[in-house]
Parts: structure tokens; sequence; C-alpha cells
């Protein structure tokens, strides 16, 4: 059995030590070196050195815990199935953004443990914050030397002018009829995984996702949002989201903050 809390310090330092080179990149570079994958999804020179940074760091720390990650090759199921725990790591989510300079962007890092998220890292480079979550511990913010436990505040689906998350590169017909359903919402708009923690912090109600994502875009947020009270709910099985499956695609969601 591993022991979470020190693994969850050590893994804060590795998020940041990433984010950092990412900042690096983000203020001197006037090209990212961006290239596409077979998806078209773009990738940058920070998001290829921030993996480095991340996977490096995890094999020194946890030697026999398996990496799955955005920018590795991809592991086969018939190897995965048999992992009890596994890394699953983003280590730039929102390169759209990033490569928009908005600084919507953050550094994923979640443990996995039978395929659920038993703790969670997402930093944000930008602003220096740093969120974390322990399964059945709670979930933290980090800013400027001072932690805060995140506690959403609870609400109704009926209640009026819900704020609802969109992405910024991503709002498609399903997303808006979900929308138009609720009693004056008010549309908030984030790139990455800061669309969860607006979520955990009470500063928005609910994030409707009905288009695509992969594992690693949601597995650290979502137990830091779980931990805060809210949920991530598939929109076909109305369960949580699982991890390690056979195809790494997520299936459509929504996720609440802490909803009555």
């Amino acid at each position: 059995m591993y022991d979470l809390n020190t693994i969850c310090e050590e893994v804060k330092k590795i998020a940041i030590e990433a984010g950092h080179a990412i900042m690096e990149i983000y203020q001197n570079e006037e090209s990212f070196g961006v290239t596409h994958k077979k998806d078209d999804s773009p990738l940058t020179i920070a998001d290829r050195t921030a993996n480095q940074i991340i996977c490096d760091h995890l094999v020194k720390l946890t030697p026999n815990i398996p990496i799955i990650s955005e920018e590795n090759k991809e592991i086969e199921y018939s190897e995965r199935k048999d992992f009890d725990y596994a890394w699953l790591v983003d280590p730039l989510d929102g390169t759209k953004e990033f490569i928009k300079r908005n600084g919507d962007f953050t550094v994923n890092i979640a443990l996995l443990h039978y395929g659920k998220t038993v703790m969670g890292i997402v930093y944000i480079p930008v602003t220096e914050a740093v969120y974390s979550a322990i399964y059945d511990k709670g979930a933290y913010e980090t800013i400027n030397g001072k932690t805060t436990k995140l506690k959403a505040p609870k609400f109704d689906m009926t209640d009026k002018g819900l704020g609802v998350v969109c992405s910024r590169s991503h709002l498609n017909e399903g997303t808006a009829n979900f929308i138009a359903q609720l009693n004056e919402p008010e549309k908030v708009s984030r790139g990455s995984s800061l669309k969860f923690l607006i979520l955990a912090k009470g500063e928005a109600h609910v994030y409707p996702r009905l288009a695509p994502t992969m594992e690693w875009d949601t597995g650290a947020a979502q137990i830091i949002l779980e931990e805060a009270g809210g949920k991530i709910i598939s929109e076909d099985t109305k369960k949580p989201l699982a991890y390690n499956k056979e195809n790494l695609l997520n299936p459509y969601f929504v996720a609440y903050g802490n909803v009555q």
C-alpha cells in the first residue's frame, strides 16, 4: 500500500516543475514548435518537455506504477487491464489555449487504483495555483503558500442564474440544448481542467460536456471536484466516469458542483 499523503506532496513538486518549464517556453518562445497528432490536435515543445519531466520523476518516485500519458506511446489494453495502480497524465491540458496565449492551461496528474481516481493534482502555471485531493481526505487549493479546503456550495438545478461552464474551444449543439433547459443560466467560458476547478470552488455550478474528451482530461480534476462535494456523471449510465478502460475516450458527461 502506498502512502498517498507523502506521494501527493512529491507529485505537487513534479507538477510545479513541469509548469515552470511550460512557462519558460510560454514567455520566451515566439513559436511553440506546433505539430499535429493523428487526430489533428496540436502538440507543442511545451507538451513534450513537460511530459518528459513528469514521467522521469514519476518513474523515480514510484518505479512499479506504470504511466498512462497523452504524450506517451499508448499501452495495449491487454497489458493495461492488469494494472492495479497507474498514473494518468496530461502534461499540458489546454494546448489550444496555450497556443492562443490566454493562460487557460494546466498540468494534470492523477493516480488510479483499479479504474478509480484516488489522488489528483492540477497545477495552473500562469497563476502558480495548486489543486490537490486524496480520496476521502478533501480537496485543497494552495496559492502563495496559503492552503484552503474546497467545499462547493449547495444548489438546485432549478435555481435561477446558474453558472454554466463552457469550453473556450468547443461548444456543440447538444451542449447548447442542455444549457437552453436551464433557468436563465449564465455562461462561463474557460479552457482545460479549469472548468472543473471553478465548480469545486463554487464559482460556477454545472459543466455539460456532450462532446469527446480523453481520460487524462478529467482524471485529476474528477477527484478534486468529488472531494469538494461535486461529481462527474456519464450522460449514458449516470455513473461516475471510470478510468483505464479499453477505450481511453470518455463518454459524454455532465460535471456538477454540490447539486442537491
